[in-house]
């Protein structure tokens, strides 16, 4: 009996200095790097005990730039279904008239709204054609995105006039030597170019807009050597949303010059003519591995759409997340989420939260594989040291940076982590060096 109990003793002895030594070996880590302490949170448990092996400032907010899309992502597939398909759909009524139902679909295109025309080819003059937009609201931005952030390609305004990914294309051309460039866009809408962009033997381009006082007029600067495109988010989705329907509309012939006016689809006397959807399955990938925000709003809005049966809105998406961590039994009380895609600057995170919340998904195989290895998404070229034992969503912002998910050890343990950095005094490949030692003081020690 007494050399059991000394086993029992000498094994929780021994574990207590394991982990003393991880502590320190992570402590160590953090020390040495140039990244304040007290703006660095860490969590990391086992995924099987739920246990802490490693905490820093667990309990303290932060934000967590995209590595909040794990959680809205999954909220919304929960409400939507592995089988919904965002679905834009071509009516006819018995007067004559067309509507186009919109989907907020993410993922559609120019060709794709031909198409969907070209099935109406035989429907010659019609009266009117209506946008049923009803599935999201009229609010096309974040909330705490940063303003002077609108010309990011990668923060484009969404809703339900989703389309080629609500991106304008300025392609820019050189001249003679010395001479301006040419400046245009590959598809007409309506927008003045400043344009101070001199033909040289380098390309270096600028490109700027002043919302308050000429939205429509973009500034664009700098040399060019060769033709190039930039890509900039439109200004007015539902503009060029009309625009790219009224190009579908003369293609096809249909013989209609009319306006484009926003109506709900009646719920008699119309029957469909065409439908063209992307399925939900789709979304993984875009947003999970490769952090497409303008995929993560739309999904998040829709699902929030749903969820009360009625548009899509920031507060009802809002509801079906805190049912959603009611359903998986988790306190919410200092966590705050404004937006889809964690772009925000007032979302505030816990790391003990988000590694709580990735136990209770980690039995979800689908999931766990979802998020990017080392070498895919926005770990292409990031944790190579880490191979297949790795499954991780990031988020970057300004002064920000953050990395969450699942770590196998050589010792074949996995353990749920999160870790935000938010400094405003140290480089960005600073904050990310110190989360792969941290990560490599994990996967090494235990």
């Amino acid at each position: 009996m007494k050399k059991t109990a000394g086993l029992i003793l000498s094994l929780i002895v021994g574990l207590f200095i394991h982990n003393s030594v991880l502590a320190e070996s992570i402590d160590k880590t953090i020390a040495q790097s140039s990244v304040n302490k007290s703006a660095i949170s860490i969590s990391v448990k086992d995924v099987s005990t739920g246990k802490a092996i490693y905490k820093l400032n667990e309990h303290q907010p932060k934000n967590p730039a995209s590595t909040l899309k794990v959680i809205t992502y999954s909220s919304a597939l929960d409400t939507l279904g592995s089988d919904y398909e965002f679905k834009t759909e071509l009516y006819k009524s018995t007067n004559n008239d067309l509507y186009l139902k919109l989907g907020a679909d993410p993922f559609l295109a120019r060709r794709h709204l031909k198409k969907i025309f070209k099935t109406a080819k035989n429907i010659y003059e019609p009266k009117n054609i209506y946008i049923d937009d009803y599935i999201l609201d009229d609010v096309t931005w974040g909330e705490g995105w940063q303003w002077d952030d609108d010309l990011n390609p990668l923060m484009p305004k969404f809703g339900s006039y989703n389309i080629d990914d609500n991106m304008l294309e300025i392609v820019i051309s050189p001249t003679q030597k010395g001479g301006p460039a040419d400046i245009r866009v590959s598809e007409f809408y309506p927008v003045t170019f400043m344009n101070l962009v001199t033909t040289s033997d380098n390309t270096d381009i600028q490109i700027s807009r002043n919302n308050s006082i000429s939205p429509d007029v973009i500034n664009v600067s700098g040399t060019i050597a060769k033709k190039t495109s930039r890509f900039i988010p439109v200004n007015n989705i539902r503009r060029y949303f009309v625009l790219r329907c009224d190009d579908a509309v003369k293609a096809n012939k249909l013989g209609y010059y009319g306006k484009y006016t926003q109506k709900k689809l009646p719920e008699k006397n119309v029957y469909l003519v065409d439908t063209f959807a992307h399925s939900i399955k789709e979304t993984s990938g875009a947003i999970l591995k490769n952090s497409n925000n303008l995929v993560a709003e739309t999904l998040f809005k829709v699902a929030g759409g749903k969820f009360v049966n009625n548009t899509g809105s920031l507060a009802n998406s809002q509801k079906m997340l805190n049912n959603y961590f009611e359903k998986l039994e988790l306190n919410a009380q200092n966590i705050k989420i404004v937006d889809g895609s964690g772009v925000s600057k007032n979302n505030l995170m816990t790391s003990d939260f988000m590694t709580e919340f990735l136990i209770k998904r980690y039995s979800d195989k689908d999931f766990v594989e979802s998020l990017a290895t080392a070498g895919e998404g926005t770990l292409s070229n990031r944790m190579l040291y880490f191979k297949n034992n790795l499954r991780a969503k990031t988020g970057t912002l300004s002064d920000i940076s953050a990395i969450a998910g699942y770590i196998t050890t050589r010792r074949g343990n996995t353990y749920a982590f999160d870790i935000m950095i938010n400094d405003a005094k140290s480089k960005s490949q600073e904050k990310k060096s110190l989360e792969e030692y941290i990560l490599r003081d994990i996967y090494t020690n235990y």
